[in-house]
């Protein structure tokens, strides 16, 4: 089984391995900076070797990048979708100098172009990107608030569709709860993963970022809880784990760090759930 954390690159990209080692991932992810502002990667070449040859010594793989918070593919507003755009060519490219396979990203929200207009300036944003042999971007399931998209499987369909990228899926199993996909039982986990083959189509799946929910099925709200303790529960995210579509998916956690709680414990809690 692949799994493994987000973890910090602080000191250097390639602490990041050691991170990974000491919560038990054999996979994971990274931000290449502060995902709070508009700022470049700055991966010396040294580091990104070290990167490459401890990731290749150490881990199963793979590794995501995940891009900056900042990023809007859906936007009207010119000046934002540049920024965007600008964004992830610097993450694509880092991410080939890391030899890492995917960058992450979420769609973001239209702002009042409505879905369609909101899909069609996604497509085209992902469009103008250069993206180097070897890495794919995946479009990640979001939660759905506002007018945010990619709550809905169709959106990440029709982006797919539309764009001329070869773009892949990530999907967040606390955001697809969030935007009402149950998967709080064995058999809401089936009839799930049915619907996303059936829209999506399981050879576009490639990570899933395994949380919990804070919160109901259908609320929108974003809020990750431990493994098993949130309101998918254990039941659901056993049959995550152990669905045969999902077998081979790698698996990211991104779960809090509290009540003496952190990584290493959902890490291990998922290991105990996998039959």
């Amino acid at each position: 089984m692949r799994v493994g954390a987000h973890v910090s690159i602080a000191g250097g990209v390639d602490n990041a391995v050691e991170r990974e080692l000491d919560v038990g991932g054999n996979c994971g992810q990274v931000f290449t900076h502060s995902p709070q502002v508009w700022q470049d990667p700055n991966i010396g070449d040294g580091e990104a070797e070290r990167f490459r040859e401890e990731t290749a010594a150490e881990l199963d793989g793979p590794w995501v990048i995940h891009s900056s918070y900042l990023v809007n593919l859906c936007t009207p507003k010119d000046d934002l979708r540049e920024k965007s755009v600008d964004s992830m060519q610097k993450e694509v490219d880092a991410a080939a100098k890391l030899g890492i396979d995917y960058v992450n990203v979420h769609l973001g929200a239209h702002t009042g172009a409505g879905v369609d207009g909101g899909l069609d300036n996604a497509a085209s944003a992902l469009d103008e990107l250069d993206v180097p042999d070897g890495v794919t971007v995946l479009v990640e399931s979001d939660a759905g608030s506002g007018t945010k998209l990619g709550g809905d499987f169709e959106h990440l369909a029709e982006v797919i569709d539309r764009s001329e990228q070869d773009l892949d899926v990530c999907l967040d199993t606390a955001h697809m709860f969030a935007a009402g996909y149950d998967l709080s039982s064995a058999a809401a986990v089936d009839e799930t993963v049915a619907e996303f083959d059936d829209v999506v189509g399981l050879d576009h799946l490639r990570c899933i970022h395994l949380n919990d929910s804070k919160h109901e099925c259908g609320t929108n709200k974003d809020e990750h809880a431990h493994i098993g303790e949130g309101l998918i529960g254990e039941e659901g995210m056993e049959a995550i784990v152990n669905h045969p579509d999902l077998a081979d998916i790698p698996l990211v956690l991104e779960t809090p760090n509290e009540d003496g709680k952190g990584f290493a414990w959902n890490i291990e809690r998922v290991k105990e759930l996998r039959e």
